[in-house]
């Protein structure tokens, strides 16, 4: 046991130099640290089942050891399918008690947006790593709550953008950086798909964090700020609804604009009523794309001195966990910080405000 709490201290204090250098622990205590982190999942909706859990059995350095869920029906299927032991299966109700289980390592948030922010606190004062999905929460006040939990009980915060884990974004992150084809002068981008939901379904409900903009706005607008290097001095934008039946409450679709320094622009649109899924970024001395840009897989891109982008075929939720693990057992800070959706969120709420005002400029 003696050892347990030591390898679960240790990992707490993950982020720090103060981990390595001056605890003292043990080459035991150390050789512990290289075991795979445990990873309990907070809702098995479509994403948790289709996309982390088989990610996580892909992974070097983190597995799925634990679930937290409102579906009794759900936990016999799960517990079969991903070996889960009854000590390592929760509800919404005592999820707190994941503080006495040292098998749970990371708490990943996958339930709906409206509550992010109530599981993640619950999670990180549990003493676990917190991973929370896209977009962080509905605020910037919700972001900063999570972030101060995280921060008072010395554990990790990591959002879910995997697109900041992909090779080719990778990629076109870095000829912004370096003005590989001169300065950024424009962004064009777009996310969304031509469907529906159904009734009852959160993303018709504004509370939940409903709506085109929360759901796949935020991937055109992280994409803006990371091929910019950037961040927007100024956002507008217009919401609407065509099939206002469904989408009376949350909008079917947004177009924006964010302003950069320098006078740069990033047009931006999202939709449930519209399928787009480009990145296409202007240069002084030429141009590149990614098309598409943020798909679960197949993310490819063109420059304008020729050279292709192709797909990488690995899982891209398996990476991003993996990084992210890594991270926390190598004391490094993580690849995507809560400050990345806190930003994005700052820019949410004022494209949001925006349409209230005829889609006047909000300065950020």
């Amino acid at each position: 046991m003696a050892d347990n709490i030591s390898r679960k201290s240790f990992l707490k204090r993950a982020g720090s130099a103060l981990a390595v250098s001056t605890l003292g622990f043990p080459n035991i205590i150390l050789s512990k640290t290289q075991e795979k982190l445990g990873v309990a999942l907070v809702g098995l909706g479509s994403y948790s089942t289709g996309r982390l859990a088989p990610g996580l059995q892909r992974t070097e350095h983190c597995e799925l050891r634990g679930i937290v869920t409102g579906s009794p029906s759900k936990i016999p299927v799960w517990q079969e399918r991903h070996n889960i032991p009854d000590s390592n299966v929760y509800n919404y109700q005592n999820m707190h008690q994941l503080a006495n289980n040292d098998d749970i390592d990371v708490v990943y948030i996958v339930v709906p947006t409206g509550l992010h922010a109530k599981y993640a606190i619950i999670a990180a004062e549990a003493g676990k790593h917190v991973w929370c999905e896209k977009p962080m929460a509905m605020n910037v006040q919700e972001c900063q709550a999570i972030i101060d939990a995280t921060n008072k009980n010395d554990v990790q915060l990591a959002i879910g953008y995997r697109m900041q884990h992909e090779p080719n974004t990778k990629t076109i992150i870095r000829f912004g950086k370096e003005e590989t084809y001169g300065a950024v002068t424009g962004v064009q981008t777009g996310a969304g798909y031509d469907g529906s939901h159904p009734e009852g379904n959160w993303r018709r409900d504004a509370e939940l964090g409903g709506g085109a903009l929360y759901d796949m706005g935020v991937y055109p607008i992280n994409a803006a700020r990371y091929s910019t290097s950037m961040e927007p001095i100024a956002a507008s934008g217009i919401q609407s609804s065509e099939r206002k039946e469904m989408y009376d409450e949350v909008d079917e679709t947004t177009v924006f604009e964010l302003e950069f320094p320098g006078g740069v622009i990033a047009k931006g649109e999202t939709s449930f009523g519209k399928s787009m899924n480009y990145l296409d970024v202007d240069c002084t001395d030429g141009w590149y794309h990614l098309r598409p840009f943020q798909s679960y897989s197949g993310v490819q891109g063109k420059t304008s001195d020729g050279k292709t982008l192709p797909p990488d075929p690995n899982h891209q939720q398996a990476r991003q966990m993996d990084n992210e693990a890594l991270a926390i057992k190598e004391g490094r800070d993580p690849i995507v910080p809560g400050s990345e959706g806190f930003k994005d969120i700052r820019i949410v709420r004022a494209i949001m405000e925006s349409s209230t005002k005829d889609g006047a400029q909000i300065k950020l």
